[in-house]
């Protein structure tokens, strides 16, 4: 505390508002990504892309902390292998030419004890040998630990913080106190203080003993902070005596794998920036979708320049103007009222997007051949491949270099299939979907306005069959929210049909998954027009929010008849493209076909016979005798190839059934001769075989119905090798039944049909419920709705 450079302390005012390289006093203001995510972490070559990119934007710093790299946090005090110091060395060193500031971070907080002389030995020699490769700057990480000491470390220290703040201090000493060195509390958001930030102990603690030259991490109010007030700030700064780097969480989504943040940077008024260290922004897992975060934080930091307040929107060129009066209807949001002077979330977005959109259509290769990947090849010569001869055609050689003529479709013969190119709006779209943690974006607000208006105004279609002036607006709006997913169905192919691979698999299982339940969403829309009554009992609002997690995703699925749909949208990649639409007695011979055909290839050779006659033959041949409540079809470019068949009450369709089969039975009987006893035999068939084998009671327990009352059959043919689609349209059928009143389906499938047994645990989560009395060979599957 004695040295030179401790008596000088880092202003917190606006003297210190410079940023983006440009030096106020003695520091920077820091801007720039953390890497500080739980999950896989970046690869070198995404790395050095976000160094480029960096200073392509005036971002100034990157934080290497991965969270589950294990010689960072989990095994911190293993040293580096030569080939990972060597792929280090040359990551500090990209850093440096790019002009950024490459900062080491290290997390012992899980298992060191600070009163082990030979525990902060083995921590200075790991960070030493980091300097080695050139590594300058450094931070120690007390996050998302146990606050709790060990014995021994009780004896020595008053507080964990006392024992954080001593290691930190002399670590940082023995580094030569560096111009950059940080540490992240163990209480790093206002939540996690006690009683509250200005009376933390633990903090007071931290700006009273850790040495002034070090700066301290801060997430804001929250771990996850939808703000943060410039007061907020003032409060934490005078209790640490300093100005925090902002740690920000708000496009971070390691905490839900099925949410991704594309929306801008917000909730931060540019009057922080005097007042803040800098900002570190800790974004998605996945790299590439993260453009979108890095680029408006830094449209947001150049709004102060050396301490002038400036208007960056507007300097780069987009002057469709900062006020409200020349935005289009999107914009007209709750949005812009938070707006300042110098910085519109909205207008940031626009012009990441404008220049991310530049980058879809690019092939992108991330490795540079300088890059010393294997320290065996040094000197080494590559081997040459021997030329092929020239009268055989290399495996990688071209339609063109073969000499093939290109492909053209004959008058008779299927078009070719173009890609449509992406466009802006596209990508506005997907943001609006992805947007932020705690908002959707315009577009997506509107499709969940749209689809509760409809799904709650439903009943004007039932007004005595005729057609109001309510009932049109009805069918307007539900036609106004089959457009909205159109236009996501088109931004889902257009982003897939993208030259650069790269974003596509980054971005690739949330666009499917939030364009998956969006179909089932208009397919419940279009069948709520199609009917003229509802009886449904829609979600009552107290689920555990861990049902829903997924985003907007989760919304959709709120406003779905059927709350155990949740797990039918997360799908692996399918190139073939199917639809999902109602059942119609027109496709009666192809579902037919479809069960013939695939009952034949589980070796049934009684498959589908024209009259079963045990309930269990009842329950598992012909689909529901085509008399369904619900049907849905799945189609591929041949047809039919799946079909999805309920009836609401099953044990009405039952007993109905029954005297359909000892009537048909009766009749295709032999007749006895005239004056002849009737044998006992003979007696059953004309009374119907339905009691050859199962006796008066072979039905279903009324306690079984009672928990599934409704019956359905569902079937896919062998050829869809994807569950995508399957299960969408099992997400329509149970989503009907559910509106139609039912809490409970059921279905009965042959024990060695192993295919179909498989296809409905995974179609729906069915589970096997055990009866008395039902025959070995059929297991009877039940699912709540």
């Amino acid at each position: 505390m004695d040295s030179k450079k401790g008596e000088q302390k880092p202003p917190s005012g606006p003297e210190a508002a410079g940023s983006n390289g440009t030096t106020t006093g003695r520091k920077t203001f820091i801007s720039g990504v953390v890497e500080g995510f739980y999950g896989r972490p970046w690869t070198m070559e995404q790395r050095k892309e976000l160094f480029r990119k960096q200073q392509k934007w005036g971002l100034n710093t990157y934080l290497y902390a991965p969270k589950d790299d294990y010689k960072h946090r989990m095994f911190w005090r293993e040293m580096y292998s030569p080939e990972e110091a060597e792929q280090l060395t040359a990551l500090i060193t990209a850093a440096k030419e790019h002009d950024i500031d490459f900062i080491y971070a290290l997390s012992p907080g899980l298992d060191i004890t600070f009163s082990n002389p030979r525990e902060v030995s083995t921590l200075k020699r790991k960070l030493d040998q980091v300097s080695r490769f050139g590594c300058r700057s450094f931070a120690l990480l007390f996050d998302d630990i146990d606050a709790d000491m060990c014995p021994a470390d009780r004896k020595v220290f008053s507080s964990s913080a006392d024992a954080q703040v001593s290691l930190t201090n002399e670590i940082f000493q023995h580094l030569g106190e560096p111009e950059t060195f940080m540490i992240c509390p163990t209480d790093y958001c206002g939540r996690f203080c006690s009683p509250s930030v200005s009376e933390s102990p633990y903090l007071q603690t931290v700006g009273e003993k850790l040495h002034s030259g070090i700066d301290v991490l801060w997430t804001g109010p929250k771990v996850v902070s939808n703000s943060i007030p410039v007061e907020s700030i003032e409060e934490v700064s005078r209790v640490l005596k300093r100005a925090p780097v902002i740690w920000d969480n708000i496009h971070a989504n390691d905490y839900d794998q099925k949410r991704l943040f594309l929306g801008p940077y917000k909730g931060r008024s540019t009057d922080l920036i005097p007042k803040l260290r800098g900002v570190l922004t800790n974004p998605n897992c996945e790299f590439e979708p993260n453009f979108v975060a890095i680029h408006t934080l830094a449209t947001w930091c150049k709004s102060h320049v050396n301490g002038v307040r400036k208007d960056i929107v507007m300097a780069e060129g987009d002057n469709s103007g900062m006020s409200t009066q020349g935005k289009g209807e999107e914009d007209n949001s709750e949005e812009e009222q938070e707006m300042d002077e110098l910085y519109s979330p909205r207008q940031a977005l626009k012009l990441a997007l404008a220049e991310w959109l530049e980058e879809f259509g690019a092939p992108h290769q991330y490795a540079t051949p300088e890059e010393p990947m294997d320290t065996d090849r040094e000197g080494a010569a590559e081997p040459r491949a021997p030329e092929a001869p020239q009268d055989t055609v290399t495996p990688m050689q071209t339609d063109e270099q073969a000499g093939w003529e290109p492909y053209v479709p004959g008058p008779q013969d299927r078009p070719l299939y173009t890609a449509e190119a992406l466009t802006l709006d596209d990508l506005t779209l997907m943001a609006d979907l992805f947007y932020l943690p705690y908002e959707h974006g315009p577009r997506a607000v509107r499709m969940l306005h749209e689809l509760h208006w409809v799904r709650t105004n439903a009943g004007v279609l039932s007004q005595g069959g005729k057609e109001t002036e309510k009932a049109a607006e009805w069918r307007s709006r539900a036609e106004k929210f089959v457009e909205m997913y159109e236009a996501v169905n088109k931004m889902f192919t257009r982003v897939c049909n993208s030259a650069n691979r790269g974003i596509v698999y980054d971005l690739y299982p949330y666009i499917l998954e939030i364009k998956s339940i969006t179909s089932v969403a208009k397919q419940f829309v279009e069948w709520l027009g199609s009917h003229t009554e509802s009886s449904a009992q829609f979600l009552s609002g107290d689920q555990e929010p861990f049902s829903f997690k997924g985003g907007l995703t989760g919304e959709f699925q709120r406003m779905l008849p059927n709350d155990a749909v949740h797990d039918l949208f997360r799908q692996p990649p399918c190139c073939q493209t199917y639809s999902v639409r109602p059942y119609f007695p027109k496709d009666e011979p192809a579902v037919r076909e479809i069960c013939r055909g695939t009952h034949s290839e589980g070796g049934d050779s009684q498959a589908c016979p024209p009259h079963p006659q045990t309930m269990e033959d009842r329950l598992t041949g012909v689909p529901l005798g085509f008399g369904p409540d619900y049907g849905f079809v799945l189609e591929d470019e041949d047809g039919v190839c799946g079909y999805a068949l309920g009836v609401t009450h099953a044990e009405a369709f039952l007993k109905k059934d029954e005297k359909s089969q000892a009537r048909s039975a009766s009749e295709k009987a032999p007749k006895p001769s005239s004056g002849k006893d009737v044998s006992g035999a003979q007696g059953a068939m004309l009374s119907g075989r339905v009691k050859e084998e199962e006796g008066e009671d072979r039905n279903l327990p009324k306690t079984f119905l009672g928990r599934f009352p409704s019956l359905i059959k569902a079937q896919i043919h062998p050829k869809v090798a994807d569950n995508a689609a399957p299960r969408s349209m099992m997400g329509c059928l149970l989503t009907s039944l559910k509106d139609g009143g039912s809490h409970g389906a059921f279905c009965a499938v042959k024990q060695a049909d192993t295919r179909l047994l498989d296809l409905y645990s995974k179609l729906g989560g069915f589970e096997e419920v055990k009866l008395e009395g039902v025959q070995k060979d059929v297991v009877i599957l039940g699912k709540g709705l």
